[in-house]
């Protein structure tokens, strides 16, 4: 099937410019998502190697406001193979986050007046970008996730139903 001229070929899914390199799935799990927020990351060569390498582990991450700046904590990105080790990055280090001053802001104010954390849910290519997608959560209880993994079943067990129909 030909494409026409006004159509775009692929999704987003699908269109390499937009590949995902690395994903907390146990934030979503661990925490209530009540925003998102894009924004880039002040990485080092030999790390963006290992990111798109898939050597990036974002479940223990978290991020902070320190003077102003935001930071990524506790994301383990192993040091790329085919550098020595002089030229190579140290795997947890803060890594600095780039977002307008006005979200950091609104950030701070979220997470100073109303407990929330903010976490790390993936890290993506946009273009050439490299990109942390992250969460502004709330903690979720023993009970609240038992609630979301039934609510889940009966979903899933409903469309297994109607598909059998």
């Amino acid at each position: 099937m030909a494409k026409g001229p006004g159509r775009k070929g692929g999704t987003k899914a699908q269109d390499p410019a937009h590949k995902m390199l690395a994903d907390n799935r146990f934030a979503r799990h661990q925490y209530e998502i009540l925003e998102t927020l894009e924004c880039g990351a002040e990485l080092l060569g030999t790390e963006v190697k290992s990111i798109r390498a898939g050597q990036c582990n974002l479940r223990d991450g978290f991020c902070l406001i320190r003077q102003g700046e935001l930071q990524l904590h506790n994301v383990h990105i192993s040091p790329h193979s085919h550098a020595g080790r002089f030229f190579n990055h140290e795997p947890l280090r803060v890594r600095k986050l780039l977002a307008h001053r006005l979200e950091i802001n609104k950030l701070r104010i979220a997470l100073e007046q109303k407990g929330l954390t903010l976490i790390p849910l993936n890290l993506h290519l946009k273009g050439s970008w490299i990109k942390v997608t992250l969460g502004l959560g709330k903690g979720r209880k023993l009970h609240d996730k038992r609630h979301e993994e039934k609510r889940k079943t009966e979903a899933k067990e409903a469309r297994a139903a109607i598909a059998r129909l």
